[in-house]
């Protein structure tokens, strides 16, 4: 299955045992007494408003005044062992959880922070791309130790931290594009596309319309004459000198497109046209229509990262220079108490 890449063996035995646990697992303390906590505050590392007394979660490190519990931790070092990561799993979840309090913080200052109704989204979106019903991603997590909160605060830190690094970019004049928030197949950021090449087309459409109330009737003659004025053309030179002597054919200059954002119909059909060339006609909605690809050029990739990608570990390792120096700024001024 595609989508089973925590790795492929690791998450085929996950899912057989996963779908037979219940989806509703409590997430407690190690006494076994549930922990009482606040509603979280959007940030890596939740605020916990009541500690359990009889010692079965505490909090181990302060960011800012923002806590990070044992429990955080402890479910942290589950998710770090589901990606596969190498190296002592409590240290890289204390170490991931105390960066994700320091930029949590820089989020909420510029107003950066995802809702929850994008964080819920994104959970939705992930199960779907990894073809899996959310209740069992639900399960996978529970029994892993990792949770639904805990998977949730991993989106919500990674998302608004893209979008604060988004924001910087603009603000040094850098790249001022680029997903907001995820698409259907991905809601990580493009920091793994670094350096990664992709092609930009700048395109032009020509469409021979043809109404819908005559499309059984004319369809045929104007694909015809669509792929005779096909031959006429001169890349995107002269088409709308072509066109100004037919009746209705219009010429309209679609500007850049990059690679990862082509429509899926004509993906194939612009990606092997040379620039100056013209694909060949396609009877769509419209009428009969082509694409003449003005130009072409490889350009830094923004598209986003397959959710395959996500257990990789592979984001932190690529990480932008902007992005590392902008967390070495927060890291200057936070103020991080460990217990």
């Amino acid at each position: 299955m595609r989508g089973m890449k925590f790795t492929t063996l690791a998450i085929t035995a996950l899912l057989a045992s996963a779908c037979s646990q219940s989806d509703n697992a409590l997430e407690s303390s190690t006494t076994g007494n549930p922990v009482v906590v606040d509603k979280p505050l959007s940030t890596g590392a939740p605020a916990v408003a009541r500690i359990n007394k009889s010692g079965g979660t505490k909090i181990a490190v302060l960011v800012n005044e923002t806590p990070i519990t044992t429990n955080d931790i402890r479910r942290r070092a589950a998710f770090v062992k589901l990606r596969r990561m190498k190296g002592n799993s409590r240290s890289i979840a204390k170490k991931e959880l105390i960066e994700e309090a320091m930029k949590m913080k820089e989020a909420r200052r510029i107003r950066a922070v995802v809702s929850d109704s994008e964080v819920d989204a994104a959970y939705v979106r992930f199960a779907k791309s990894n073809k899996m019903p959310v209740n069992i991603l639900t399960q996978i997590l529970n029994k892993r130790g990792v949770t639904k909160r805990g998977f949730k605060q991993y989106i919500r830190a990674q998302m608004s931290w893209q979008r604060a690094v988004g924001a910087r970019l603009r603000a040094t004049g850098g790249r001022t594009t680029g997903p907001a928030k995820p698409n259907y197949q991905s809601w990580l950021p493009d920091k793994d596309n670094q350096g990664k090449q992709e092609k930009e087309y700048t395109l032009q459409q020509v469409v021979f319309i043809v109404p819908a109330s005559k499309r059984s009737s004319i369809l045929s003659k104007r694909t015809a004459q669509a792929k005779r004025f096909r031959t006429q053309m001169n890349g995107c030179a002269n088409a709308k000198q072509l066109a100004t002597s037919l009746t209705d054919v219009t010429v309209r200059d679609l500007g850049r497109i990059r690679e990862h954002k082509l429509p899926p119909r004509w993906a194939k059909d612009i990606k092997t046209t040379a620039a100056g060339k013209v694909t060949r006609v396609q009877q769509t909605e419209k009428g009969a229509e082509m694409l003449a690809v003005c130009n072409q050029r490889s350009v830094q990739s923004t598209a986003p990262v397959g959710s395959e990608d996500l257990f990789s570990g592979n984001i932190q390792k690529q990480a932008s220079a902007l992005d590392k120096a902008y967390l070495e700024e927060l890291r200057k001024v936070a103020v991080i108490q460990e217990r």
